[in-house]
């Protein structure tokens, strides 16, 4: 016996089922912690972003000015090779610190703007020369110039990697300042581009100059300022270090016979800057270069860059100075 029942579904379409979703209470809070969410991601990104850049701009300032201050101090190093006086002074023949003429003999027609010159100093034509260009407020470049000769069995690289065959009579002369990246723009009141720069040339035995007085060579890009300071002996038990025209000024009217100081030792201090701009709204802007306060020029236009000072002291080679006192003899 089968039965067959009838299903009643007539209920199933009374009540409409619930429709399923967000409210707005609980899309408002959705969207809030998203935010939230997007705001910190956001955050840590940015923050990475800068310490990345922080770090690649602290790598690009010492890869390029470690590695070129090396090479800066080798050659200055052998400032003076081949010269038979060791005593460097402003009247030294071929001094290995080119401070005036006497210094490359006078026959050598070299200009004042190419030789060792330091803020406060005035020079004429300095057309390719020293101007003391900086991006320091109130404070100018320095500008060295040293020369050797090579009198060693091998052969060196002037500054400009332009080859010095072993004994060769020419003595190399080389300078070292700052100019433009582009030697052809014109200058500015606030931040510039510049660069550290190496001009190498030779004066033969006649005195004549060749391949010296032009553009030169970027040994270090993005160079803020760059300080020189000479060692010198004022008396028996002092070296005492003087920017080149406090050092002129202190042997004017001085002969060599009544003693005037030798340089014995070179100072330098450079400020560096890197290429890869910081995302930041502000940098470091204040410097201490060879015991001395340097600020930035003042310019709201200039990116904000990482920033580093060195320092370096050479001896040079050529240059020693000793003091000999005699000790009475013991009679007993």
């Amino acid at each position: 016996m089968s039965c067959n029942h009838k299903r009643d579904d007539s209920n199933s379409y009374r009540y409409p089922t619930a429709s399923l979703g967000f409210t707005l209470i609980e899309l408002m809070i959705s969207l809030v912690l998203g935010l939230l969410i997007s705001a910190a991601v956001i955050q840590v990104y940015i923050v990475n972003t800068r310490t990345l850049t922080v770090q690649q701009s602290a790598s690009e300032v010492q890869d390029s000015t470690i590695f070129a201050l090396q090479s800066l101090n080798d050659h200055i190093r052998i400032a003076n090779l081949g010269n038979p006086i060791t005593s460097i002074t402003d009247g030294t023949a071929n001094g290995g610190v080119v401070l005036t003429a006497k210094n490359v003999g006078d026959n050598a027609a070299i200009k004042a703007a190419y030789m060792t010159i330091s803020a406060g100093q005035t020079v004429n034509d300095a057309t390719k020369g020293w101007t003391g260009i900086s991006n320091i407020k109130d404070v100018a470049s320095d500008q060295l110039t040293i020369q050797y000769r090579n009198v060693t069995p091998n052969s060196l690289y002037d500054c400009e990697g332009a080859e010095v065959t072993a004994g060769s009579s020419d003595w190399v002369i080389e300078r070292y300042f700052v100019r433009l990246l582009d030697p052809d723009a014109s200058t500015k009141a606030g931040v510039q581009e510049l660069v550290l720069a190496c001009d190498a040339g030779r004066i033969d035995s006649a005195g004549t100059v060749t391949s010296f007085g032009g553009d030169g060579t970027v040994i270090i890009p993005a160079v803020e300022q760059f300080k020189v300071l000479l060692g010198a002996l004022t008396d028996i038990n002092n070296l005492t270090y003087l920017p080149a025209k406090t050092y002129l000024d202190l042997t004017k009217g001085v002969t060599e016979e009544s003693g005037k100081p030798a340089i014995t030792t070179v100072k330098l201090g450079v400020i560096v800057r890197s290429d890869t701009p910081l995302i930041t709204d502000s940098d470091k802007d204040e410097f201490i270069v060879l015991g001395a306060e340097n600020v930035l020029k003042t310019d709201t236009t200039r990116k904000k860059y990482y920033r580093r000072s060195y320092e370096s002291t050479v001896l040079l080679r050529n240059a020693r100075v000793m003091s000999v006192t005699g000790v009475p003899a013991n009679n007993n």
